[in-house]
């Protein structure tokens, strides 16, 4: 299928530096990325964890309550109409 001369230019072509100095430099660029890729690792992002609601919390104290019972129109100075 493939004349003698063809062989030898191919094999020409595959023992030129060229080819072979291309090929190195191509198997080491790949070493690299590959290496880079395996090393490189993204900062993990933090799961947001969703708290079991226990008990309803007491209820909050409400100003009213602060202050020894409701406030009255006398305090704040309302007049009623």
């Amino acid at each position: 299928m493939f004349t003698k001369e063809f062989l030898e230019l191919l094999k020409q072509v595959i023992k030129s530096w060229q080819v072979i100095a291309s090929a190195v430099a191509i198997f080491l660029y790949l070493n690299i990325v590959s290496y880079v890729s395996k090393s490189y690792h993204r900062p993990r992002q933090k799961k947001v964890k969703i708290k079991k609601e226990k008990a309803a919390p007491a209820p909050a104290e409400t100003p009213e309550e602060e202050h020894g019972g409701g406030n009255t129109n006398d305090e704040l100075g309302l007049e009623e109409a």
